[in-house]
């Protein structure tokens, strides 16, 4: 059903719908029902519509443009990434052209095909796409760097060291004499996420093998973070340190633990991870990922390539730091 030149009007053809609702379709309006949306996907897909009505000419020419696609474009963690990519793009001579994908299979493969001839090349942070859901989305004929994906091969890498990072921060609590730890872990279908939880039970057998471990499954925003503490506060069960996924859920829990009158650290002592410019401020004990180096070296390797190197297939594990400040330290007498 594939054609060379397919056009607006031919998706709509095939989806039986509207011109204007394709467009608003693919450019993921609100307005769109889910089961329309769907369709005018499938027919894009199947007819291998690009949306821009300029991307076969844009094809044969540099544009000096790199896409990124990111699954969210919210908070401190992506800034910080987006400002190296940002610091690297500008003093290369080109630009960036950021893309939301939210956590959306389906969407995630049209901002990425929605990126074709419009850059020379893509950065793709897709954690809670499987491997398979990132490969039918990656555009064949589009160099990309795969930052915080699921294991692939054959492609241009970067993957935090989240064992670790989560290790050193469940081992630095066990030395301030903390033993009952609970894990406000990401969702389960990021694989940071679930590489991070997994490193906590995983660190909890060796630390504190008498202790059952509590986890509490959160979303990496700071809400999720005060909900699990009100949850947490609610069962009554004892915990004197929290070892949360991220910084955001980690800075939520000591918001709760506030409000509930608890002492941090000398209650309950807070650990995060990625070190965003909001923990140092708090005095977040945190494990550090240079985030901005990370987005600016993913960059370089990409504008290297599409410059005359090589991108070779490779995956470079990103390497994590714990960075220990006023929110842990031994318990109350």
């Amino acid at each position: 059903m594939k054609q060379a030149s397919a056009t607006v009007r031919d998706v709509a053809r095939v989806a039986e719908v509207s011109v204007a609702s394709v467009s608003r379709a693919l450019n993921g309006h609100s307005s769109v029902r889910p089961d329309m949306r769907a369709r005018v996907l499938a027919a894009a897909k199947a007819l291998g519509y690009v949306p821009h009505a300029g991307a076969r000419s844009l094809s044969l020419a540099r544009s000096h443009a790199i896409g990124v696609v990111l699954p969210d474009l919210y908070g401190e963690f992506f800034s910080e990434i987006v400002r190296g990519m940002d610091r690297e793009v500008t003093a290369r001579g080109y630009h960036l052209l950021l893309s939301n994908m939210h956590a959306d299979a389906a969407l995630a493969a049209q901002a990425m095909r929605s990126m074709r001839g419009r850059v020379d090349g893509l950065i793709v942070m897709a954690p809670q796409l499987d491997v398979a859901e990132l490969d039918e989305a990656l555009p064949r004929d589009v160099p990309a760097v795969l930052v915080n994906c699921r294991e692939t091969t054959g492609r241009a890498a970067y993957r935090i060291d989240n064992a670790a990072g989560i290790r050193a921060a469940v081992a630095h609590l066990a030395a301030t004499g903390r033993r009952r730890l609970l894990h406000i872990s990401g969702p389960d279908g990021n694989i940071d996420g679930r590489e991070r939880r997994d490193a906590f039970l995983a660190a909890m057998a060796v630390h504190a093998p008498d202790s059952d471990p509590i986890v509490i499954e959160g979303d990496f925003r700071e809400e999720s973070g005060v909900a699990a503490v009100r949850r947490l506060i609610a069962t009554g069960e004892a915990c004197d340190g929290i070892v949360a996924a991220n910084d955001m859920m980690a800075l939520g829990a000591m918001s709760a633990l506030r409000e509930a009158g608890a002492a941090v650290p000398g209650d309950i002592a807070v650990t995060g991870f990625d070190d965003v410019p909001l923990a140092r401020y708090l005095g977040l004990t945190t494990v550090r990922i240079n985030l901005a180096e990370m987005g600016a070296s993913a960059t370089a390797r990409l504008i290297d390539a599409l410059d005359g190197g090589a991108l070779s297939p490779d995956t470079e594990i990103v390497a994590t730091e714990l960075v220990i400040r006023s929110t842990t330290g031994p318990l109350s007498t």
